[in-house]
């Protein structure tokens, strides 16, 4: 039977290129059909490809290299199955050999006890979201050596876009492989599980009193928060009770005690302080001065790669307007709380500039399009992009056909995107595909910045603070709330002129709200 050619797949409509981040196989291995064989970073994300059939691979890349959309990968031979596959089937014989052992216990464990003791299961991190490819061990929530039960929690898990929980996958004794702040690929051994020990399965029978006594001793705290929120917040000596959690069922997770501000602890803050001499006799020591390194995250190394080839790939250049802002404010002040009772969201400024910003397109459609080779293409719908901070870096979600939204479909779809974006679960398909830009430095009191493009596209907005300042209306000075703007743009696709009249238009529909509404 031929070999079967694995190809880089399409993954986006703007990547073109992928980088071979790590194999989770070798060469000559014998795989099984959709086991994840590598992981592949793009100008975006990362995500992992899978074998498209069973047998023996052969790799035709390193890690490191970088391929086009479409270029040979890997081989398969499905022709090794007959030969390899016994080869596998030996190999592996301790993998599935805990899986049967681990249906029988429950009938019959005091007979299997003896025989399962020699029985190891592996496990290995799990594949937790299509462009993550490695996650970091945060804490464990069991000791190596501990009794655990099925689908007990071992320990809690990070990705670049979310903190998850690992669960037990068989009853046993646990031997740790990974420590706290390794970083594993998925597919890594995290830890084993020694199944069906009888010694492992009496103690733990004497257990569940104490512990459904301490249970009821800790409550909340035992049941509702992870062990590292629950570290957190001791440090800053908050109660879990005084908590909301985010995770299922209320569980209070990392990015929630991160969140919670901390309380004056009047107990603790005594007790603590004693142990302070030794930090200020070495913080005073002549000439010695800290440092400390970190590994960045998959997403921050991204971020960091796509700043870099958009300054230097691009002809950028920056414009500036300022905006009286008066008009929307008396607008959303007028209507806000009706518009929150018929359409259950608030009204911000963000659906003006949204709206603002779709009807400008349509007047300049070169502001809407993007360089590909030597073709310019222009695009007759706007999806925005909506820049968005957090935890874990600078995410950048899609509204879609944002020129066919209301107002409050506009509110909505933002609040969306915001709360999948707090919470690491935007996918691939929500982040790509945008047409323009717009970013708010204004939230964290930014006056004026230059904000670099969300390439492939050419152009991109950015929002700034709001500042009450002398201004001249009809020959008089008033005070009006004033932004200002900048339009940040590829001077290879847009000229100067089609940039600052862009901007002008932006600017005149917001002081003038009412055009939005009547498109005009």
């Amino acid at each position: 039977m031929a070999e079967i050619e694995i190809k880089v797949p399409p993954v986006g409509e703007s990547i073109t290129e992928v980088t071979i981040g790590n194999w989770f196989k070798n060469d000559g291995d014998f795989v099984k059909l959709d086991e994840v064989i590598c992981g592949l970073d793009s100008d975006k994300a990362t995500f992992e490809l899978t074998a498209e059939s069973e047998g023996v691979l052969h790799i035709k890349a390193q890690e490191g290299d970088t391929l086009n959309i479409g270029d040979l990968i890997a081989t398969i031979d499905p022709s090794g199955n007959g030969s390899a596959a016994k080869a596998p089937a030996a190999a592996a014989a301790p993998a599935p050999a805990p899986e049967k052992v681990e249906e029988k216990a429950p009938a019959a464990a005091p007979v299997a006890s003896a025989p399962a003791a020699g029985k190891i299961y592996e496990m290995k991190v799990p594949a937790v979201g299509e462009s993550i490819t490695e996650v970091t061990i945060a804490s464990w929530s069991k000791k190596d050596g501990d009794h655990v039960e099925l689908d007990e929690i071992l320990c809690e898990l990070e990705s670049d876009k979310a903190t998850f929980e690992l669960p037990s996958e068989a009853v046993g004794t646990l031997k740790i492989v990974g420590k706290e702040g390794d970083t594993l690929a998925i597919g890594a051994v995290i830890c084993t599980i020694e199944v069906g020990a009888s010694t492992g399965a009496s103690a733990p029978a004497a257990a569940p009193a104490p512990t459904a006594a301490a249970e009821a001793d800790k409550g909340y705290t035992e049941k509702h928060t992870s062990p590292v929120a629950a570290k957190i917040l001791a440090e800053k000596g908050i109660d879990p009770k005084d908590v909301n959690g985010s995770g299922s069922g209320g569980r209070i997770m990392k990015d929630d005690a991160l969140k919670a501000g901390a309380k004056p602890a009047a107990a603790p803050a005594p007790a603590a302080k004693p142990a302070a001499p030794s930090a200020p006799a070495k913080a005073a020591a002549p000439g010695e001065r800290g440092q400390r390194r970190e590994k960045m995250s998959s997403l921050r190394r991204t971020i960091a790669r796509r700043l870099v080839a958009v300054k230097s790939e691009t002809a950028m250049l920056t414009t500036f307007n300022e905006v009286d802002m008066k008009p929307v404010m008396d607008l959303r002040n007028k209507f806000k709380d009706k518009f929150k009772e018929k359409h259950e969201v608030g009204l911000g400024f963000m659906s003006f500039f949204v709206k603002a910003v779709t009807v400008a397109l349509k007047d300049f459609p070169v502001v809407n399009a993007y360089i590909d080779g030597e073709e310019l293409v222009y695009n007759d719908y706007a999806d925005i992009s909506i820049a968005v901070s957090t935890p874990r870096g600078l995410v950048v979600p899609v509204i879609r056909n944002a020129e066919d939204l209301s107002f409050s479909a506009i509110e909505k779809e933002i609040v969306r995107l915001a709360v999948r974006a707090r919470d690491g679960k935007l996918g691939l398909d929500e982040m790509s595909g945008g047409t323009f830009t717009i970013t708010n430095g204004g939230t964290f009191g930014s006056m004026l910045s230059t904000p670099i493009i969300n390439a492939p596209q050419s152009a991109i907005l950015g929002m700034h603070n709001i500042v009450e300042r002398a201004v001249v209306v009809n020959g008089e000075i008033v005070v009006r709330p004033i932004m200002y703007l900048a339009l940040s743009y590829d001077h290879r696709t847009i000229d100067g002129k089609d940039s600052v009249s862009f901007l002008v238009r932006v600017k005149q529909l917001l002081e003038d709200p009412m055009r939005l509404l009547l498109d005009m």
